[in-house]
Formats: C-alpha cells, sequence, structure tokens
C-alpha cells in the first residue's frame, strides 16, 4: 500500500481477503464469546451482525451516532439485548491497518478482550490479508481546532497534515503518574508502539467492579493488574516501559474510528478516556466548519496531501447514519 501522510492507502477502500474467525471471553460479562470477520462491499463500513438467542440477529454500525454507554469501555447500541460493548481495541485494530468495510458476525454482547491489547486482532487479519476495492477511499479532513474540556480533562482536535496523537495520562499513583505518547499512528507505528498495550486495572477497584456486574472476566492473563502497594502484579511485568499511556493511546484510536472513516488531523488528550474521546468526535461531526471530507483524486503509487481534493460532505457521512 502506499502511504499518505502516515495512513496506509492506495487511495481506495479496503476489506479483508477472506473471513477469519476468533474465539475468547468477555472482560466484563465473562462470557465465552465466538466472532468471525466477513469481507464486505464498498461503502459498508464497518457493521457488527449479534446472534440472539431467540435466533434473531442485530446490526449495529460502528459509528459516532450509535455509541451509547462509555463508563468502563465504549459500547455500541442503545439497548442492553442490542448492543455491542468493548469494541475499542478491534475499531483500533481495524483503523491501523486501513480496512473500511467488514461484516462482523457475534453470538454475545461483547467483543472477545483477548489478552488485552489490540494485537491478537491485527494477527487475524494479517492472516486474513486486505484486498482493494474499486471505490475511492474518503477522509475527514480537521481544518480548524475543535477543543472540550470536563472537569480537568480535555480533548481538542486540530489541523495537521498527517493523522497524529498527543495522549498524556496523570494518575496519582507513582507507578505511572504522567506519561506521554506522541506521534503519528501508521499501520507500521501501532503495530510496533501500541498494538501490544494491554489494558490495566487496580486490584482496589475489583470488588467494586465485581459488584456492579462489570470485569467479570477480566484475569491476569487479559490486564495488567495494580497491586494496592502499587506494584504491577503480573509475573511477565509490563510490555513496555509506559504501557499504561500506550494501551490509552490505542483507546483513543479505537474510539475516534467509530468516525466511520480515517481522519486527518491531530487528537490531543489530557487524562482522557472513552467518555472524553467520545465527546470530542461528537464535538468535531457536529461543527460543519471544523472539517471537510475529500478523497485521492487517482490512483497511483503515492499521494501527497495538497492533491487531495473535497467531496460533498453530506454524500458520505457514516457516522449520522
Amino acid at each position: 500500500m502506499a502511504n499518505l501522510m502516515g495512513i496506509d492507502v492506495v487511495g481506495y477502500q479496503t476489506t479483508i481477503a477472506r473471513s477469519t474467525t476468533l474465539s475468547g471471553i468477555g472482560v466484563h460479562s465473562g462470557e465465552n464469546v465466538s466472532i468471525s470477520f466477513h469481507p464486505a462491499d464498498p461503502d459498508t463500513g464497518i457493521v457488527f451482525n449479534r446472534s440472539l438467542d431467540n435466533g434473531d440477529v442485530v446490526s449495529v454500525r460502528a459509528v459516532s451516532s450509535q455509541v451509547g454507554s462509555t463508563d468502563l469501555c465504549t459500547l455500541l447500541g442503545k439497548a442492553p439485548d442490542r448492543s455491542i460493548a468493548t469494541v475499542e481495541h478491534l475499531m483500533a485494530a481495524l483503523y491501523a491497518m486501513g480496512i473500511d468495510n467488514v461484516a462482523i458476525d457475534i453470538d454475545a454482547g461483547e467483543v472477545p478482550i483477548m489478552d488485552g491489547s489490540a494485537a491478537v486482532f491485527i494477527e487475524a487479519f494479517d492472516s486474513a490479508g486486505l484486498t482493494a476495492h474499486a471505490v475511492k477511499r474518503r477522509y475527514i479532513r480537521v481544518t480548524k481546532p475543535v477543543r472540550i474540556e470536563m472537569g480537568g480533562s480535555w480533548a481538542e482536535f486540530t489541523p495537521h497534515n498527517g493523522t497524529r496523537f498527543e495522549i498524556d495520562i496523570d494518575f496519582d499513583t507513582p507507578l505511572i503518574g504522567r506519561q506521554s505518547w506522541k506521534g503519528e499512528v501508521t499501520a507500521d507505528t501501532f503495530r510496533r508502539e501500541l498494538a501490544r498495550a494491554r489494558t490495566f486495572g487496580f486490584m482496589r477497584d475489583v470488588e467494586r467492579l465485581w459488584a456492579s456486574g462489570h470485569a467479570l472476566g477480566s484475569s491476569l492473563e487479559n490486564s495488567v493488574v495494580i497491586s494496592d502497594d502499587d506494584k504491577v502484579i503480573n509475573i511477565e511485568g509490563l510490555r513496555y516501559r509506559d504501557e499504561f499511556v500506550r494501551h490509552k493511546t490505542l483507546d483513543a484510536v479505537g474510539d475516534l474510528a467509530l468516525a466511520g472513516a480515517q481522519f486527518i488531523g491531530c487528537y490531543r488528550s489530557y487524562r482522557g478516556g472513552h467518555r472524553l474521546n467520545a465527546m470530542a468526535l461528537r464535538a468535531l461531526l457536529a461543527d460543519s466548519n471544523a472539517y471537510d471530507v475529500v478523497e485521492a483524486p487517482a490512483r497511483r503509487n503515492s499521494v501527497r496531501h495538497g492533491e487531495l481534493v473535497a467531496v460533498s460532505a453530506p454524500v458520505f457521512a457514516p457516522w449520522s447514519v
């Protein structure tokens, strides 16, 4: 694939070349889950098809307008029996690999957590391979700053000639403290610097989460666990020295993938999370003066930013469906 400002593209939409299936456990539900990925037609987007116990199938598009709860994960759908939870790691893998269209069959209400990162999904898509459609890919290009604040947290989009994330976290614990990750997100940098970063949590929160029906599938196999005396319990330790902020960046990539298109710009946040990411994306898409929709003019080996041409935004608005 050609490379456009850090976005892996050929200027055309892509899907997976063949179907592939994974199975695992839901980190919050504790349920066993089977999830299958299938090639999809151009302009399909990412669509979850959840099989219900009565034999019905509920389809949910992975777009901003479908975001429900963002308390401990990102959930799509408005009703418990018609929703898909914990989509962020999978969405980050799809976004980073430039997969525009895929149909996802799932037999439970939560994407399996796998090892707590996006690495297993990347491996599955590598195995399936990618194929290009003869339909141009469109991008959301940030044209002016959009900022939101929530208590002591904030997030903003700014114009940028690439796809950049600048994520800062600040935890009141010496093990984590203030950490930052800044960089262009490409398929290569995502694989190398973000994909293997795992979700994390504190032992002191476990009983509260269990009581509320969350983290029922959490274990040392899929989460970095921090003890009450501020140490990593996992025998193998951390995969990166600053794995915590890298995982928060991975989450942000997945949450912003719900724009329904790749974006061109810089996303910055301080002490963010799923809720803040969702609010920032809604704020951007709600302001038609803050972005335009662009596409590459023709197929070629490389595409320069200045060659992108604007198209009519209402023609391509997957985030609003």
